[in-house]
């Protein structure tokens, strides 16, 4: 494995095993540490610049939040993402985030409404001027905004750790071709509900939203591998010709 993780800053104030995990999660979700890699301690520890206790602490949060999978005798991997995995993620999700959207709407307040529709403005902005980055970054602020206002601590922190394990999708699922436009719309239907106070509508709204971000997040890594399929084979013919 080559040096591709930055050396950790001992300047943050967090506990060192935090800022460690932080680090491999995001490397994880970025495709840096690819599913189905081996985990090597000592390998991370010298890369990070530290030592292999908090790499081991990290790894086991890790295990626990479904990044890495731990199989005796034969060592740690960044988890695979199986269809079965994701359906099972998106089903506990589109139940948690229906509700979260229910509670949202008997409980949000102005101000926080206010903000919901200026993202939605934001995001359209950032779709016409094509920044994914950008658009990613504000779809998790605008999630994030839905799940506090649901007033309820334990669903957020369980609805966002769900959320979590397919971050490395996000962008893949994003940049099918129509999706982000009909996001949007999703987004603008379950403020809509919000606003009008309509719990059942907020609920129905977040279901449809999540069943199609399910359905685009399978066609989306279908055609990935059919395009890596094309790839490779178009590489083997290369190589055959020499």
């Amino acid at each position: 494995m080559d040096q591709r993780l930055a050396p950790i800053k001992l300047d943050s104030y967090q506990p060192l095993r935090e800022v460690v995990c932080e680090s491999l999660r995001d490397a994880i979700r970025k495709g840096i540490l690819k599913p189905g890699e081996r985990i090597m301690e000592i390998k991370l520890a010298e890369e990070l610049g530290v030592s292999r206790t908090p790499v081991r602490e990290a790894i086991r949060k890790l295990e626990l939040e479904g990044y890495v999978v731990m199989m005796p005798r034969r060592g740690t991997y960044v988890a695979d993402m199986s269809i079965r995995d994701i359906n099972e993620i998106f089903e506990i999700r589109t139940a948690l985030e229906s509700l979260s959207n229910g509670l949202a709407a008997e409980h949000i307040t102005e101000d926080e409404l206010e903000h919901l529709q200026r993202l939605l403005v934001i995001i359209g902005g950032y779709i016409k001027e094509g920044d994914m980055d950008k658009i990613v970054e504000t779809d998790i602020e605008f999630h994030d905004l839905l799940y506090h206002a649901a007033r309820n601590n334990r669903l957020v922190g369980i609805i966002s750790n769900l959320r979590d394990q397919l971050t490395r999708f996000r962008t893949l699922s994003m940049s099918y071709p129509g999706r982000l436009e009909a996001t949007l719309d999703e987004h603008r239907a379950i403020v809509e509900a919000i606003a009008n106070g309509d719990d059942r509508a907020a609920r129905k709204a977040a279901e449809h939203h999540m069943e199609n971000s399910e359905k685009t997040l399978l066609k989306a890594m279908d055609a990935q591998k059919k395009q890596q399929e094309v790839f490779a084979a178009k590489k083997r013919t290369h190589a055959g010709r020499k």
